[in-house]
Order: structure tokens, then C-alpha cells, then sequence
């Protein structure tokens, strides 16, 4: 099996949001072997040697933005969210999907304002040239990391989101 059947065969987003979603689920899955990894020679130092690695705690800090902000357009346009459906059954599919679409328009235009706010502090970080304590990492690029990923989630969230989410019947 090549890697394009075996990439068709377990993710069910179709085209480019397909290889989209492995490289973003790559990039997690690499940031949590490597958040695995410092950990436990974090431990191993500690308790063997008497000296832990320097810097694990803004690396593991860097480490979880990373992994959750990699994460984060896959589940939005999966629909992976927590969703209370107790009306769901009284409503028909047509004012599900409107209040979907609704729920989807209110999401991406939250993220893209939060984006816009989380790329003033980056541009913020960066004129003061904030650095992290102790590995003197600029704070600017987790920060404008997160800011690109937010408005990925939100544009994700209009194009393919909603494409799925009106394509999908409910029960």
C-alpha cells in the first residue's frame, strides 16, 4: 500500500485539507515525542545524575502551545467539539444546519479577531524584544505561531467546516 492509499484510507477530509490535516497531526504527534522524550531525561538526570536538562519547563511551555494550537483547526473542522444536542430532535435538519452555519460564522469570526489581537502582542513581544528566561527564545514566534494558527482554525472553519457540515445529514 502506498502512502497516498494508506493517507485516503484513514482520513476522511478529501484533497488538500487532507494532506493538510496529516502534516498538522504530524507536527503534533512529533512535538509530543519530543515533549516524551525531554521529559524523561528530565527525570532520568534529575534522579541519576542530580542535574535536570535546563529549560525543560519553557520547552515543555513552547511543547504543549505547539502540539494544542497544531491541533486545533483539525478539530473545528471535524466538529470535534463538546456540542449539547438535547433539542437536536425537535428541530428539523434545516434549521440544524442554520444554526450551524451560524455557530460556524460566530466561531471563525471569533478566532479571526482573536488572531488579530494574539498578533498584536507577538508584534508587541518582538518591539521589546522579550526573550524566555532561561533559553533566551524569542516569545514573539510561539506567539505569532499562535496568532497564524488561530486564523488557519478560523479560515479552515469557513471552507471546509461549513462544506461538511452542510453536506452531513444528521439522525
Amino acid at each position: 500500500m502506498g502512502f497516498s492509499a494508506w493517507l485516503t484510507a484513514h482520513y476522511e477530509e478529501k484533497g488538500p485539507v487532507q494532506w493538510l490535516a496529516f502534516a498538522l497531526e504530524l507536527v503534533a504527534a512529533i512535538t509530543l515525542f519530543l515533549l516524551m522524550i525531554l521529559t524523561c531525561a528530565d527525570v532520568f538526570g534529575r534522579y541519576f545524575f542530580g542535574n535536570s536538562v535546563d529549560g525543560t519547563t519553557e520547552l515543555t511551555e513552547i511543547g504543549i502551545a505547539i502540539l494544542v494550537f497544531a491541533e486545533m483547526p483539525i478539530v473545528t473542522w471535524r466538529g470535534g467539539h463538546i456540542v449539547v444536542d438535547i433539542l437536536d430532535k425537535m428541530w428539523s435538519n434545516t434549521v440544524l444546519k442554520a444554526l450551524g452555519l451560524l455557530s460556524a460564522l460566530l466561531m471563525s469570526g471569533s478566532l479571526y479577531y482573536l488572531g488579530v489581537r494574539i498578533f498584536q502582542f507577538a508584534d508587541r513581544s518582538f518591539r521589546r524584544e522579550e526573550i524566555t528566561e532561561l533559553l533566551e527564545i524569542p516569545v514573539g514566534i510561539i506567539v505569532q505561531y499562535i496568532a497564524f494558527m488561530s486564523w488557519a482554525t478560523a479560515a479552515l472553519m469557513m471552507t471546509y467546516g461549513v462544506y461538511h457540515m452542510l453536506t452531513q445529514d444528521r439522525d
